[in-house]
């Protein structure tokens, strides 16, 4: 099974693209909301070296970017290897 995590806002327009495009890919995901959470927020820019936007996507354990990378993965055709088939 893949792992995937998504930091999030409830607002974001672009957290609901990645998880509807997830989603559509038959993934699940861990889904963690940074609104109200300062220590999971800096938890977010820790990882994802620096970047300060929501959403950031990890796959793996890697960092995958926001939604646009995600979905420029997804148009090249390179996010559905990375996508193990549960």
């Amino acid at each position: 099974m893949t792992d995937i995590t998504i930091y999030t806002k409830s607002y974001c327009p672009y957290c609901r693209s990645a998880k509807e495009l997830l989603k559509s890919k038959g993934q699940t995901f861990t889904e963690i909301d940074v609104e109200h959470d300062e220590v999971k927020r800096q938890e977010m820019i820790q990882k994802s070296g620096g970047r300060m936007t929501v959403p950031q996507i990890f796959i793996d354990g890697k960092h995958i970017g926001g939604f646009d990378d995600l979905s420029a993965l997804d148009t090249k055709g390179a996010l559905d290897p990375m996508l193990k088939k549960k």
